[in-house]
């Protein structure tokens, strides 16, 4: 649905006039600016990289009110007033004369999942009530997004601010957003933090029950909080009863099994043995994915083709467990006979299977094999069809820079999109050939489209150019990484102190780094 342009003041030429004036902080725009090319697509027919698109200026009056999409136009905006104060960036976006709506405003947060400061101001003005927006007022989902991208960088003032903000409002926090504070919590391992949240589920007008505990589990399981979710289990067993709810004990299962915490799972397993509950599917496959991930294949297959004999039929999942278990250790036969076991008894190979098969024949170069499998799942179609993971595949075995293309229409032609998995591997592999062009190309792509830079997309950057020598682009990576609230990892300061260091004692003089020293 086209976003609606105020008439009035989208084709006033004074008034964008002034708007670009403010935006760039440039004056008497009748004269020509040096401009800075971009490339700006629609949504709707987004191309993939390296495909020819239209060169637009962000600094042209002609477009800027005609071609460009709002949320584009609103991205540019946010993007070159980042460091200015938010007053000033309001009083920018004021000038724009957008109709506001939930589409767009999360178009524009979406496109800044891994900067929170540009969406944080934009979102502290479209929720500001102002007559001249025709009484528009973020639903939950506008919320929910901000939480999250904020909770994501580890902004947890601002989180507590904007909760504070959704309690004034009767509807606003809902499942969605509950679950998104569960996990961004769990996520930077506030513990206490996540049980408060579910412990005020009353006060948000949500209902106490086994599923939202559940969900509290699953999020505490998934950051490596297994102990102090099973302590909890067992706390409301009384209450909630959750010692005869199978799910709630795969849960746990799970949570030990992705620890790597064999001896542990194998102790719940006969507490479940031992309870009312009777194992389903996903018990079973929890516990044979762990048999498996500690190598012991050989307690996994015993299981599995016990599950066929004891008339328990494994699905899909286990079976790919097994699968990619054997191809690990390289025993791609026996892998093949559980993948045409599987057709002979009526459990259908989804996308996961062939990605299985696919990942190991790429490792030994058997890419004729590979692009075989690759034609049978386009041709199957349905839960079978390549993702995103099946082309990252192929994308790795690549050999230069000019079969990259070849793949992504492949990929577009079968209605997978890209992703920040897909535009960072492309990045890392564009770096390690030297591609300058490719690499800036995915560059300006992932920032248009919302899918980075984020952290890796620097790390890569970062170690790309200190690994050809080009120290001084490894440093301005660094600084903007920095500029952005993204804490690099451990080995990139690493890596830039130690650059740091061999300069100084080369040239006497400070380092690449300088101020981000310190950092």
């Amino acid at each position: 649905m086209p976003y609606k342009i105020r008439q009035a003041q989208t084709l006033s030429r004074e008034n964008n006039l002034r708007l670009l004036e403010t935006l760039f902080n440039v004056r008497n725009l009748q004269t020509p600016v040096t401009p800075i090319s971009q490339t700006l697509t629609t949504p709707q027919s987004q191309p993939h990289l390296l495909r020819t698109k239209a060169t637009r200026f962000l600094h042209s009056h002609s477009h800027s009110d005609n071609t460009t999409p709002p949320h584009v136009f609103l991205q540019n905006l946010l993007k070159f007033r980042r460091d200015k104060p938010a007053a000033e960036v309001e009083r920018a976006l004021d000038l724009c004369g957008f109709d506001l709506n939930d589409d767009l405003v999360l178009a524009v947060l979406r496109r800044h999942r891994t900067d929170w400061r540009p969406a944080y101001v934009f979102f502290n003005w479209v929720s500001k009530a102002v007559p001249t927006r025709n009484g528009y007022a973020p639903s939950s989902s506008v919320y929910n997004e901000i939480i999250d991208i904020l909770g994501k960088m580890k902004r947890f003032e601002e989180v507590h601010q904007v909760l504070d903000e959704m309690t004034k409002r009767e509807g606003l926090i809902n499942e969605h957003v509950f679950g998104t504070l569960l996990r961004r919590f769990a996520g930077a391992h506030k513990v206490e933090e996540a049980v408060g949240i579910f412990r005020r589920r009353e006060e948000f007008g949500l209902e106490v029950d086994l599923e939202a505990f559940r969900t509290l589990l699953m999020w505490l399981c998934r950051y490596k909080h297994v102990e102090d979710a099973e302590t909890l289990f067992h706390s409301k067993v009384n209450e909630l009863m959750c010692d005869r709810d199978i799910k709630t004990w795969n849960v746990i299962l799970n949570g030990w099994c992705v620890l790597g915490n064999v001896h542990e799972a194998k102790r719940v397993w006969k507490d479940i043995v031992a309870s009312r509950c009777k194992r389903d599917l996903f018990t079973y496959g929890i516990f044979i994915k762990a048999l498996t991930n500690k190598g012991k294949l050989g307690t996994a297959l015993r299981l599995f083709r016990g599950m066929w004999d004891g008339g328990c039929k494994p699905d899909v999942v286990i079976c790919n467990c097994i699968i990619d278990a054997l191809c690990f250790k390289k025993r791609i036969p026996e892998a093949l006979e559980v993948f045409r076991e599987m057709d002979e008894r009526g459990c259908q190979p989804n996308t996961a299977t062939y990605n299985s098969l696919i990942k190991y024949m790429c490792k030994i170069q058997r890419m004729e094999k590979v692009y075989e499998l690759v034609n049978e799942m386009e041709w199957r179609k349905g839960s079978s069809l390549p993702s995103a993971v099946t082309y990252s595949y192929l994308l790795s075995s690549l050999k230069e820079p000019g079969e990259v293309p070849g793949v992504l229409e492949r990929m577009e032609r079968n209605g997978c999109t890209m992703n920040d998995d897909v535009y960072n591997l492309v990045l890392r592999l564009y770096m390690e050939w030297d591609d300058q062009g490719g690499v800036r190309k995915t560059w300006e792509e992932m920032e248009r489209n919302g899918w980075g830079p984020d952290r890796r997309s620097y790390t890569i950057m970062v170690h790309g150019h200190c690994d050809k020598g080009r120290t001084k682009d490894a440093s301005r990576y660094f600084r903007e990484m920095i500029l952005k609230g993204i804490v690099p990892e451990p080995r990139t300061e690493k890596l830039l102190n130690s650059m740091n260091i061999q300069l100084k004692e080369r040239t006497g003089q400070k380092g690449t780094e300088g101020e981000t020293t310190n950092l």
